[in-house]
């Protein structure tokens, strides 16, 4: 069974300041002597949780996008986070899915945080974007997200020609990702939500977060998690800038599925755009 190896950065970031960032993020990937397969920043890594979408934002052809691109090719790794991005005069909060052939896919941050003011700067994605490595399939997410478990949840059920089309299929995912700035002052809401999206959907969670006070003297406590199936936390880390490189395991997570089928048993849905 394969293997996946996660490099997740927790760090401060440089207020509205993406030479700065860049820079950071550079030397701390550059930093790093494990193997490195995906490489996930924090939401926002380029100029943290800015409402300045207009000032801020970048094409798709744009200086950020252009330097993942350069990292992914550079180190032969994918890499990931968010970043703000116009489009058709809208800005996004896009997550970025950087391969090392210098190829990508996206993510719009669907649940935008309305008691900050997102829903104001940013519009709202439409549509999942699982990504596929090594036989893994990684569900990408940001942030608020995670406090909606519709929008993560497993749909197991695969189409019968012929047939009712209740016929339980493979799970959709195996790793769920979450990149974020959440702050600290409702850090439990995050830790409690990180083991209870890996318990649910039976798969890894892989939760990024910063550190540090942003431009609007909020804290951020980091603790960036990695669950198993199980729920069980893997890594974590508060308080400081941090990364870690870590290992995932196939066959641990199929074992797990084999021994629990709990994802058979699960209600049928459907999510309208």
């Amino acid at each position: 069974m394969s293997t996946l190896n996660i490099t997740a950065i927790q760090t401060n970031l440089h207020w509205e300041d993406k030479a700065s960032n860049l820079r950071m993020l550079e030397e701390k990937i550059n930093s790093v002597q494990q193997k490195m397969e995906v490489v996930i920043l924090p939401e926002m890594f380029s100029t943290g949780f800015s409402m300045n979408a207009e000032s801020l934002a970048e094409k798709m052809d744009g200086p950020t996008v252009e330097w993942m691109k350069k990292m992914a090719s550079s180190k032969n790794i994918i890499l990931t986070g968010s970043i703000i991005i116009e489009e058709d005069g809208l800005h996004y909060n896009r997550l970025i899915w950087m391969q090392p052939n210098g190829q990508s896919g996206y993510y719009d941050k669907r649940h935008r945080f309305a008691h900050a003011g997102e829903d104001l700067h940013y519009a709202a994605g439409k549509k999942r974007m699982i990504a596929s490595v090594k036989g893994w399939r990684i569900h990408l997410l940001v942030c608020y997200d995670l406090r909606f478990p519709v929008w993560s949840r497993q749909a197991i059920y695969s189409k019968v020609p012929g047939g009712d089309g209740t016929a339980p299929g493979e799970p959709e995912y195996d790793v769920l990702v979450y990149v974020a700035n959440w702050p600290e002052r409702r850090v439990h809401a995050w830790k409690t939500l990180l083991q209870a999206r890996a318990i649910e959907n039976q798969c890894y969670v892989v939760g990024v977060n910063r550190t540090g006070n942003d431009g609007n003297n909020i804290y951020y406590s980091g603790e960036s998690m990695i669950v198993d199936a199980m729920g069980e936390v893997l890594y974590t880390k508060a308080n400081e800038e941090d990364i870690l490189t870590i290992t995932l395991e196939k066959e641990k997570l199929y074992e797990i599925r084999n021994k629990l089928p709990f994802l058979k048993d699960a209600d049928r849905f459907h999510i309208e755009p």
